[in-house]
């Protein structure tokens, strides 16, 4: 077991800038955390340099207590998995999940039942004696991810694992590492991905990244929280609209009052009014905000039927996406990018339609013109 301290840490290459820039995080024994964020943001490099495969430029690193920042890849206790799978062409199955064993000098007889218990784990058993060409992509990913687990290292690092893959292997190998660290758990887990999804269904804690920007403005980090904290309480409108998909609609407007129950917001282009029931100390009349609503939590109503407490929305339909179980209807927005709503897989709306949306209070998020979230919010938990 080892946990993962990171204290200030930062990167610079030879021109100075920081790519990297002060990332406080303490990821725990036994916990698989990911990174996740745009293209450009830092997540392989801090992989990296927890692999030892890049030097701190400036903080501390540690693992399993340990300060690291010196210490060379090899004695780290890290084993890593690459996106490009890395296996030798030329070795079979065997050989390759048993290389790193051989090169710590591992007794024939230790390594043939790493290697045997770890096929097992895997369904490589059948696949020992083949060599890499003669595989899929899924069953090439599980001979990487194999080879670290024979090492039995108190880290497991994962560098976007899935990305090479077709959607259903992805489906299928995302769930063999969800079983495989219930099996390990006694190891940690970095994780590195782009892909919302897979941070959603296999992390304890998500560590979001900003790009570009808003890593000068904020730092790296953009927030820290378990996937449905990011979820239903993200800190900025950065965090909203990255995690959820569809990402979630922003409604600019200005405040018209604000009392003990919240903030009465006038959305920009219309006269429509919506109610937030947020904690409003340092808001202002007239300053300039913007409501963010997912699309799963609004509702197709009639005019009639919504209630005094939550706003209507009266949007034409531009576009319908059918996916069966369930469509996402696109609707003007005056002034703004189209507004999204979910339905059921068999709305009759189509492009044209005049179509009324209830907005429920409770649901309603509200950021202020810096991009951060105005306050704490009511539960939103039993939307989803």
């Amino acid at each position: 077991m080892a946990s993962i301290s990171l204290k200030g840490v930062q990167k610079a290459y030879g021109d100075g800038a920081l790519v990297i820039r002060d990332v406080d995080l303490e990821i725990g024994e036994n916990e698989f955390c990911v990174f996740l964020g745009p293209s450009g943001c830092g997540k392989s490099t801090l992989l990296r340099m927890i692999a030892g495969l890049e030097d701190v430029t400036d903080g501390d690193l540690s693992i399993g207590g340990r300060l690291v920042n010196d210490v060379p890849a090899a004695q780290r206790g890290v084993a890593m998995v690459f996106q490009s799978y890395a296996l030798f062409p030329h070795m079979s199955v065997f050989e390759n999940m048993a290389f790193g064993l051989k090169l710590a000098k591992t007794p024939k007889d230790e390594i043939d039942r790493k290697v045997r218990e770890a096929a097992r784990i895997l369904q490589l058993e059948a696949l020992l004696e083949r060599k890499p060409k003669a595989l899929s992509g899924g069953q090439r990913q599980r001979v990487a991810i194999g080879r670290a687990i024979v090492r039995e290292p108190g880290v497991f690092l994962f560098d976007e694992p899935l990305s090479n893959l077709d959607a259903t292997l992805r489906g299928q190998t995302r769930i063999e590492i969800a079983r495989l660290h219930k099996q390990f758990a006694k190891a940690s887990v970095v994780y590195v991905t782009h892909d919302q999804i897979e941070a959603m269904t296999l992390a304890d804690k998500i560590v979001l990244l900003h790009a570009g920007k808003d890593t000068e403005l904020y730092g790296s980090i953009a927030q820290i929280g378990a996937p449905l904290e990011l979820y239903h309480r993200p800190r900025s409108r950065f965090v909203a609209g990255f995690i959820g998909s569809p990402r979630m609609n922003f409604l600019p407007g200005r405040v018209k009052s604000v009392d003990a129950q919240g903030v009465t917001v006038t959305l920009d282009h219309t006269e429509e009014v919506v109610r937030v029931p947020i904690n409003a100390d340092g808001l202002q009349i007239s300053q300039t905000v913007t409501v963010g609503v997912r699309p799963e939590h609004m509702e197709f109503v009639e005019a009639s039927t919504a209630s005094n407490e939550d706003a209507v929305l009266s949007r034409t339909v531009s576009l319908v996406e059918q996916l069966g179980e369930h469509s996402y209807v696109h609707l003007d927005q005056p002034g703004g990018a189209a507004l999204i709503a979910k339905a059921p897989g068999n709305t009759r709306l189509a492009p044209g339609d005049r179509a009324n949306l209830r907005v429920p209070r409770t649901a309603c998020h509200l950021f202020t013109e810096d991009g951060f979230a105005a306050a704490s919010l009511e539960s939103v938990e039993h939307y989803v």
